[in-house]
This record gives C-alpha cells, sequence and structure tokens, in this order.
C-alpha cells in the first residue's frame, strides 16, 4: 500500500518547483527582502497561472478545492525556494475559514477575488495562542476594539480575518474606519507580519461557532508552516552537501572529513522522518478531523525543533561563508526561525498536545 503522494500531487509540486525555479531566483528574493514591499508580484503572478490562489477556494467558487495536503505539498517548494509571497493567510487561511463560517454575501464577495488572484486577505490570530500584555481584541454590538498583534500577509491586504478573545473570527477591510495598520520587522524579510488596533471598528463577523473556526485556522497555519520548514530545510541541507563536495581546506575538500560527513548525515537522518510527520498532518486536516490537531501540533513542535537544528548545522558546515550574504543561507536560517516560532513556539505547542491528550498537570 502507498502512503505517498498521489501522481496528482506529484505533478503539482513539480509545476510548482518548475516555476518557482524561472521566477524565484535568490537576486529576486533578496531585491525584495531589501526592498519595502517584501514580496513579489512577479512571482506571485506565475503562480496564480497556475491556479495556486485558488487551490483552497471552493469550486463553486471559482476555486480548485483543493485539501491542506495540497497546500502542504505547494507550501514545501515555496519554503525551498524561500519565495516571498502571501501564500499562508491570503490563499490558505482566508479561503478556510470563509468557505466554512463565512455567509453567502461573505463567500460571494471574496471568494472569487480570492481564487482569481484580485483579492489578498491577512490573517490575525496569534491572539488565541499566546496573548500579550496589551494585546487582544474585544468585541461589542458588532464593533472592535483593542490591538491584534503579528498580522500575517499583512502588507497589500484587502482585508483582514482577526479572532477575538472569545475566538470568533470577523472580517475587517482593510479601509475600515478606526482602523489603524503599523507593519511590524521580524528577522525573515520575505514574509510580511503587522499590528492592528481597532477603536470601534465596524466588522462583518462570521458564524458563531464558539471558536472552532479560529482552532481550525490555528491547527491549519501550524501544518503549513511546518511544510514551509521542510522545504526550506531540505535546501539547506543540500546547499551544506553540495558546499562540502567542492570546499577544500589542508589539500583535501571538506566534504572527506568524518566530521563533516556526520554533520551532513545527521542533518538528512533528522530531516526525513519529518516529510511523513507533515504530510500525515495535513491529511488528517481533511480526512481525520478528530487527529488533526494532535498532528497540527506534533508537525510543528518537531519539525521547530528538527530545523533549528539543520539551520545552525549547515551553517556550521559552511563555515565562515555561511554568516555572509554572500551566499544567501541566511534567508533560510530565518525564515526557519520564523516558521518555529509563528503561531506558538514548540515549548508552547506540546504543551497543546499534552492538554489535548489530558497529559496536563493535575489541579
Amino acid at each position: 500500500m502507498d502512503f505517498g503522494l498521489s501522481q496528482d500531487q506529484q505533478m503539482l509540486r513539480d509545476a510548482v518547483s518548475r516555476c518557482l525555479a524561472d521566477n524565484c531566483p535568490l537576486d529576486h528574493v533578496r531585491e525584495c527582502a531589501e526592498g519595502e514591499a517584501s514580496f513579489s508580484d512577479k512571482v506571485q503572478s506565475a503562480l496564480n497561472e497556475l491556479g495556486i490562489a485558488g487551490m483552497m477556494v471552493p469550486e463553486k467558487h471559482g476555486g480548485l478545492g483543493m485539501t491542506l495536503l495540497d497546500a502542504a505539498v505547494v507550501a514545501e517548494q515555496l519554503g525551498y525556494a524561500v519565495a516571498p509571497v502571501p501564500f499562508l493567510s491570503s490563499h490558505v487561511l482566508a479561503p478556510i475559514a470563509l468557505a466554512q463560517a463565512g455567509s453567502e454575501q461573505q463567500q460571494s464577495e471574496w471568494l472569487p477575488k480570492i481564487a482569481n488572484g484580485e483579492a489578498r486577505i491577512g490573517v490575525a490570530i496569534a491572539e488565541t495562542i499566546e496573548a500579550r500584555d496589551g494585546a487582544g481584541i474585544s468585541a461589542e454590538n458588532g464593533k472592535l476594539t483593542g490591538t491584534a498583534l503579528f498580522a500575517l500577509d499583512f502588507t497589500g491586504a484587502d482585508a483582514y480575518l482577526v479572532a477575538d478573545t472569545a475566538g470568533r473570527l470577523h472580517l475587517v477591510p482593510a479601509d475600515a474606519a478606526g482602523l489603524e495598520r503599523r507593519p511590524l520587522t521580524t528577522i525573515d524579510r520575505t514574509r510580511s507580519v503587522g499590528e492592528l488596533r481597532f477603536e470601534q471598528v465596524a466588522v462583518q463577523p462570521l458564524a458563531d461557532d464558539g471558536g472552532a473556526g479560529a482552532a481550525r485556522l490555528r491547527d491549519a497555519g501550524r501544518v503549513i508552516l511546518a511544510a514551509d520548514s521542510l522545504g526550506a530545510g531540505q535546501a539547506m541541507i543540500e546547499k551544506a552537501v553540495d558546499y562540502a563536495g567542492q570546499r577544500e581546506q589542508f589539500g583535501r575538500i571538506i566534504g572527506s572529513f568524518q566530521a563533516v560527513k556526520h554533520m551532513c548525515a545527521e542533518m538528512a537522518a533528522r530531516h526525513e522522518p519529518c516529510r511523513s510527520l507533515v504530510w500525515y498532518a495535513a491529511h488528517a486536516f481533511d480526512a481525520a478531523p478528530e487527529e488533526a490537531a494532535l498532528a497540527a501540533c506534533h508537525a510543528k513542535s518537531h519539525t521547530g525543533e528538527v530545523y533549528r537544528f539543520v539551520a545552525r548545522t549547515s551553517t556550521e558546515v559552511h563555515g565562515g561563508m555561511g554568516f555572509t550574504d554572500l551566499l544567501g543561507l541566511h534567508y533560510w536560517f530565518k525564515r526557519i526561525g520564523f516558521d518555529r516560532q509563528v503561531l506558538g513556539g514548540p515549548e508552547a505547542v506540546r504543551a497543546e498536545a499534552a492538554a489535548l491528550q489530558g497529559w496536563d498537570r493535575a489541579a
């Protein structure tokens, strides 16, 4: 019995890989990271031609109606190419939320625009995981007040999906009266993050599901971040192996030294099992919803630890060159660091997994 990717998913992976190889070289990534926007319209347009923008939008609204595993396949390739495009929120989380909890009017207004690449929607659900001092959103009489930190796919968004303190989701146009938007700077310049401040902002609530919708978004987001790290880690391992096969020291290539061999082998040994872990978590989101939350926690926490090791070790294999901008290795290093912390670091996510299994400490 084959538990790998289907033939269609392999074709999707190869098509996205070729698209990114043609449109997203490292020089273009560097140009975007050093610019104001931190995302690439060129790469986004090329992906839109493949139908990536509408992959999670239901077919009746002009999309492809694909699964989270399909999205994880794409995310892995985006991480491999360290592509500066707004994928996580705009093309995964927003379509999932609107399709499951949006009204008919919200769906008809936004989903076709997402599918054809006309609209981008950011997502702010960080406070459902851990709230920082001064942050949090209160909803009363159809209006929001408070601050939402770490809104994902912030720059260029036409609207935002925001979770209040009760976990209920609200759709907020980017130009809503009383909404103040401030970009935040993170280590990863290939993704955009921002802060949203609300002062009695009129919003469009999604269906009240007791916070289940925000929890589903959290699970999906964690899986996609884990898949992104999977691709970024693969790239860093390949670069370390290639460098070790070319760099000479004391008249020998450094790949012939036992210590360097062990470093590369340990990276590969830790990396490869993560693939099935991430794939299963993505599969469970649609096929086994009762397991989805726990599988997402496992994937997010484990890849967060594994790829921190991979990022550090790959940089060490490159020696002093690994810390320079010349190789661009730091783009993958920082992307992995971003993936590790967003939507819950490994420690917080493991604690959540323990609670889901009834392992948390008794009162």
